[in-house]
């Protein structure tokens, strides 16, 4: 798995204290710029563990985000998504990690050939440490073929 820090993601700085003083968390940015739009898919979580996300949070952040962005790319020919993780998510970047700490998910440990589930306790540039079967355990980046919320 590729570990791509989050403010090497463009815009992201600019938009995550936005979306963090609003009391979310800010977990993908995606800007794909079309022939006479540009595309933006953005995704937040909440804070804390155990709560949900709904449209109406949705809703909110995005009527705050759109401007932001609009006037950081320099048009309003845009066309914005924002979504949850949702349950279903697949970890992208190794960074995301950091973001969910404390959720529970699954690793595809690529040495063991099989899903690990835990509790995500810590997280660095290398590696993630899980509470798994009452021990923590470390995952190397280069070691997890993918990664998944539990269900």
């Amino acid at each position: 798995m590729e570990y791509l820090p989050l403010d090497k993601i463009p815009h992201f700085s600019e938009c995550e204290p936005l979306v963090r003083g609003m009391g979310y968390v800010l977990v993908d940015l995606k800007i794909i710029p079309q022939k006479t739009t540009v595309k933006i898919s953005a995704v937040i979580a909440c804070k804390d563990a155990g709560a949900s996300l709904g449209v109406d949070e949705c809703s909110k952040v995005h009527r705050a985000l759109l401007p932001r962005l609009q006037a950081l790319l320099g048009t309003d020919q845009t066309y914005m998504e924002l979504t949850s993780p949702g349950t279903d998510r697949n970890i992208k970047n190794a960074a995301e990690f950091a973001l969910f700490l404390q959720r529970e998910i699954r690793v595809w440990d690529k040495n063991v050939s099989d899903w690990i589930s835990g509790k995500i306790l810590r997280s660095d540039e290398n590696s993630v440490t899980l509470e798994a079967d009452g021990q923590e355990k470390v995952f190397r980046f280069e070691d997890i073929a993918k990664a998944k919320f539990c269900d």
